[in-house]
């Protein structure tokens, strides 16, 4: 029994996305029975981001055979060696770490503030928060193997790939610009974790049933 699909035409049942989206669904239930804000919603969500990023990381590393084809570095393509692909994963890790250092500043800033607890306080809290990120572990670490061992049927594009997890830290961005005049009520937290759900689950569409497709040897 064979625990992957071979090819995109194989039917199977998507349970990285199943987990995925139910991650975010027991997240947001979490967030409700612990009386979470919008501070302490967005603290689960960064580290669900810094999950994401850490397995992309290795997925870019553990590339076999890859394309760059429109993907330049300093006015050149960035050539299709090991070197190039170290070189790519390692900007990768600085911007996108980089990004999420400005995020984890945000949320301090909130906490002290008295806007939000980034980490839901302590006691029952904490455990909620915990449960939240195992679950987001778990599920983006069953997502990542999936997506190597479709990696490495493929050829998919390298420049294309290092560009993925950011579209999924655009309601991040939003919740930032529009946070200050929504303020950190239910409302907000409910939209934050909407759009952050929307995004996650849309990415893995665009990964799992385009990008793959795309990248199949012919």
């Amino acid at each position: 029994m064979r625990l992957y699909k071979e090819t995109v035409e194989t039917p199977s049942k998507d349970y990285s996305g199943i987990g995925i989206l139910l991650s975010n669904v027991l997240a947001i239930v979490y967030a409700l029975i612990a009386g979470w804000d919008l501070g302490a919603m967005m603290g689960v969500y960064w580290v669900q981001s810094v999950i994401i990023g850490f397995f992309h990381f290795f997925r870019i590393l553990l590339l076999k055979s890859f394309s760059t084809e429109g993907f330049t570095s300093n006015g050149q393509r960035v050539p299709e060696t090991s070197a190039g692909k170290r070189s790519t994963a390692f900007f990768f890790a600085v911007h996108y770490g980089f990004f999420h250092f400005g995020y984890a500043i945000f949320l301090i800033v909130l906490a002290v503030e008295g806007e939000g607890n980034p980490v839901a306080g302590l006691g029952a809290g904490f455990v909620w928060f915990l449960l939240s990120v195992l679950g987001f572990l778990f599920g983006h670490g069953y997502s990542f193997y999936q997506n190597v061992k479709a990696d490495l049927t493929g050829r998919p594009n390298l420049g294309t790939m290092m560009f993925l997890p950011y579209a999924r830290v655009i309601p991040m961005h939003l919740m930032i610009l529009l946070g200050s005049q929504m303020g950190s009520g239910l409302a907000s937290l409910l939209l934050f974790s909407g759009l952050k759900t929307g995004a996650d689950y849309l990415m893995h569409i665009v990964e799992h049933r385009f990008l793959q497709k795309k990248a199949k040897t012919p």
